[in-house]
């Protein structure tokens, strides 16, 4: 009986926010109260409206399979949502809903990758996506993008590491783990080099609604309004607060549904019943009243714990446009990312995600803060990281 991983399994790093949170909650049992900081998903339960949809879609009957793409009412939506809101025009028939931004993701690049084809993303960047992308044969390209570039890539990255076998580039705004914005023009100016070039653009825009503050001239509403020929991935996780229902949604040009649906048919059948039902109450006056204030509360706790750290001792370069999170240099304290966080954890219960989570490029000297913690949590574990910076530099 063959026991040996594949290549890919072997190659496959942990991820470390994973590893950690199973750390907290190894600490959590025994009796010790964490505070977590290392999970991107909102500490709010499901809106009320939300969930109660669900369970009449249960009393209803709706047990069974939907179509692969999801159910029309849902996709119509999607759809609605898109002209309602940002004045965008897409059709339902483009928009295929899937078993969380995961499944899209992984739909997407299985339709899209040869082996052997390259794709560009940024360096620090959301760390599955190397992952979707070795799984079909594809090789992961990093980008490095700091405080000089909004830690987003610019075109110049673009065209310097783009090569003869790059096929696509994968954006995200806001993005993870930095929550920056990518700048309107900068991806005009990206997406009309890879059109050029016959490649394709995504954009994962799975923080969308969650914005603060946004400049003019970024991407506040949806990358859609650059180019409707554009593949966006989206949630219902994050604005929506469904992370546990495993629930999203991509939007691809009509040329790609068809394969799309053909592959949603083989590796996953149909998305949850139940939670496309449930979805569909996100979209109602009450729905959307939850998650704007939400919003605001989000808000507020960047706010207060992008001044926490700062008074922690802690440089935090930008402070976040939107998504739930702020990248912090640790670096004043004397120590690398990955003893940081795993100091931190063990020695004052606070939780964090190491910099090496997210790519290479200087990496052990960040460290990425949730902020879905309450308001009470986080004064409190701002608190013990300014204890911990402390220690951890008087002892170099």
């Amino acid at each position: 009986m063959k026991t040996v991983p594949s290549k890919w399994a072997r190659r496959q790093p942990p991820f470390r926010v994973m590893e950690v949170l199973k750390r907290a909650r190894e600490l959590e049992r025994e009796g010790r109260r964490v505070i977590h900081f290392e999970v991107g998903e909102p500490d709010f339960p499901t809106a009320s409206v939300i969930v109660e949809a669900g369970k009449r879609a249960l009393d209803d009957g709706h047990t069974g399979y939907t179509e692969a793409l999801g159910i029309p009412e849902l996709r119509n939506a999607i759809a609605d949502d898109y002209r309602s809101r940002f004045g965008i025009n897409i059709e339902s028939s483009r928009i295929a809903v899937t078993s969380g931004a995961s499944g899209a993701l992984n739909l997407l690049f299985s339709v899209l990758l040869n082996p052997g084809d390259q794709v560009l993303m940024s360096d620090p960047g959301y760390p599955c996506n190397e992952a979707f992308v070795r799984l079909v044969g594809g090789e992961p390209i990093r980008m490095p993008v700091d405080q000089r570039t909004g830690y987003q890539p610019t075109v110049e990255l673009v065209k310097e590491d783009w090569t003869a076998d790059t096929v696509g580039v994968i954006l995200a705004t806001p993005s993870n783990p930095t929550g920056a914005m990518i700048q309107t023009a900068q991806l005009e100016a990206i997406n009309d080099f890879v059109v050029e070039r016959q490649g394709f653009v995504m954009v994962d825009e799975i923080y969308q609604g969650l914005v603060y503050e946004p400049d003019m001239d970024e991407v506040a509403t949806s990358s859609l309004a650059i180019d409707p020929g554009l593949i966006v991935v989206n949630s219902f996780s994050k604005y929506f607060g469904m992370t546990g229902w495993r629930l999203g949604w991509c939007v691809v040009p009509d040329l790609l549904i068809e394969a799309l649906e053909r592959a949603a048919q083989n590796l996953y059948i149909a998305p949850s019943i139940v939670a496309q039902y449930a979805a569909l109450a996100a979209y109602s006056r009450e729905g959307f009243g939850v998650s704007e204030e939400r919003r605001l509360r989000f808000q507020r706790r960047r706010d207060l714990m992008y001044e926490g750290l700062l008074d922690a001792g802690l440089e935090v370069p930008l402070k976040a446009r939107g998504a739930c999170y702020l990248y912090a240099n640790v670096s004043s304290s004397g120590i690398d990312a990955e003893t940081f966080s795993a100091r931190l954890i063990e020695e004052y219960q606070v939780a964090v995600t190491p910099g090496t989570d997210f790519g290479s490029y200087r990496a052990q000297d960040h460290v990425r803060f949730a902020y879905t913690a309450n308001e009470q949590d986080i004064r409190r574990g701002v608190e013990q990281v300014g204890h911990a910076v402390r220690r951890f530099q008087n002892e170099v």
